[in-house]
Parts: C-alpha cells; sequence; structure tokens
C-alpha cells in the first residue's frame, strides 16, 4: 500500500528541494545511551583506540572485541593494574560485559572527565573533532565548557566545508547532471560526502554562487542562544554576520 505524505511534509520536502541554502535543523546525536538498571553510572567510548573489551581487567585479558566511537555502556566496576592502568567493567549489552581501559570512556559521573574529552576534542581534527565535539556535547548538557566545545566544532565544521566542496566539484560531472535532469544544486546537497556529518547533526549549505558548501551555523546559534555572556559568543556573531553576507552574496548571482 502507497505511503501518502501529509501537506506538511510535501511542503517542507519541496523548501529543502527547492532552496539551495535550506538546511533542515534536525540535529543527530551520538548513539543513544542506555537506561542501566538500579541507577547505574554510564559512559562513552569517545577514543576507540583504547576501548579493546577484555575479559579481565589488565592487558593480559583476552580481547573480546573493540568498541565503537560514540558506544554507550553501563559502568559496572573499577580496577587499577600494577603497572598503572586503570580499567573498568563495562556492561555492553544484557549477555556482554567485559574491562575496558578507563581512559577510553568519558562519563558524566566522574569528576573531570569533561575536561578529559574537552583536552581530546581539542587535539583532533575535522571529522574526528566533529564526532567527539557532538559526544561531548551529549554527554556533558550541564558542563561550563560546552561553549568552547561548540566552537571547536564549527571550527573543524569550516575546514571540512572546504574539503567537501573541492571533492563535490570533482566528483559531481556537469554533463552527467544535465543528463540526469535535476536542478544542479541538488545534486550537491545530495553528495555522499555529506552523509557522515549528517549522521551527527552538522549541516551544511550550499551557496549557487561560488558553488560551494558553507557551515550552516547552528554551533554559533547554541552559543548565542544558551551562552549569549561566554567568551566564546563574539566569535559566535561574527561568523554568523560572515555566513550571512556571504550567503546573501551568493543568492544574489
Amino acid at each position: 500500500m502507497p505511503v501518502r505524505l501529509s501537506r506538511i511534509t510535501f511542503v517542507f520536502v519541496s523548501l529543502s528541494i527547492l532552496n539551495p541554502l535550506f538546511a533542515p535543523p534536525a540535529p543527530a546525536r551520538s548513539k543513544k545511551r542506555p537506561a542501566p538498571a538500579g541507577g547505574a553510572r554510564y559512559a562513552v567510548v569517545a577514543d576507540e583506540r583504547l576501548s579493546a573489551l577484555r575479559d579481565a581487567p589488565g592487558f593480559a585479558g583476552a580481547p573480546m572485541r573493540r568498541l565503537g566511537r560514540g558506544r554507550s555502556v553501563a559502568l559496572a566496576g573499577a580496577r587499577k593494574t600494577a603497572d598503572g592502568a586503570s580499567f573498568v567493567q563495562v556492561v555492553v549489552t544484557r549477555r556482554t560485559r567485559g574491562w575496558v581501559q578507563s581512559d577510553g570512556v568519558f562519563a558524566p559521573a566522574r569528576a573531570g572527565d569533561d575536561e578529559r574529552l574537552l583536552r581530546l576534542v581539542r587535539g583532533s581534527r575535522e571529522f574526528d573533532r566533529v564526532e567527539r565535539a557532538r559526544i561531548f556535547l551529549d554527554t556533558f548538557p550541564r558542563s561550563p565548557h560546552r561553549p568552547a566545545v561548540l566552537l571547536l566544532l564549527a571550527e573543524a565544521a569550516e575546514e571540512a566545508a572546504s574539503r567537501l566542496s573541492r571533492d563535490a566539484a570533482r566528483r559531481l560531472d556537469a554533463r552527467e547532471m544535465e543528463a540526469g535532469g535535476a536542478p544542479t544544486h541538488t545534486y550537491f546537497l545530495n553528495f555522499n560526502g555529506l552523509d557522515r556529518f549528517n549522521r551527527v547533526g552538522v549541516r551544511f549549505v550550499f551557496d549557487r554562487g561560488a558553488k560551494s558548501f558553507r557551515y550552516g551555523g547552528e554551533s554559533w546559534r547554541e552559543i548565542l542562544r544558551r551562552h549569549p555572556n561566554s567568551p566564546e559568543a563574539a566569535a559566535a556573531r561574527q561568523r554568523l554576520d560572515s555566513l550571512a553576507a556571504g550567503i546573501g552574496r551568493g543568492a544574489g548571482k
């Protein structure tokens, strides 16, 4: 039986296709964390380089699997090994639990974990920075470091926009687009290089005049909306003004 779109859905889809600068505000989140039974604490993997799940605490424990970035787990215990490394016991599913190096996971209930993740975000680049920043924002909703992380996310997205523009220009063939018959800008807005950014809620707009992507600016808007008195607010306002001016120039061409 065919699925019928409501009038509201039809209008929304139509706007997203017709407007070359439309960026629907549908922020994605990192992988949904479980609701641990009994009020147990949870943590999220943000450094997958240290996330080998072992059957016992310590590096002598046999590796069972690797937990991916963004994976949420329940914390069930902790142990320090003789060589000074810290391990936490984690519940991954109802049937799977094990031990993982404590440095690879970040928990809202552990003091200082937001600062530790902030350092990791700063040390990351482009999509790694974007995804880890998204994990930070989902995991630490009350951290005083949120404005700094929002700004770091936006900076990484701006850098990514330049690379995505070059990649799309190289891979989208003008003759094929013309033969396909759809408006040219829609091929750019469907470019598969955007997919992983879309999955973590980072949106780009397409400037038809410049034939390039630009970061949509949601992190800057959040800084001004939720942290207007933060040191990062001035930079966010300046970036949004620049975005609006750039879009205005492109729309007029």
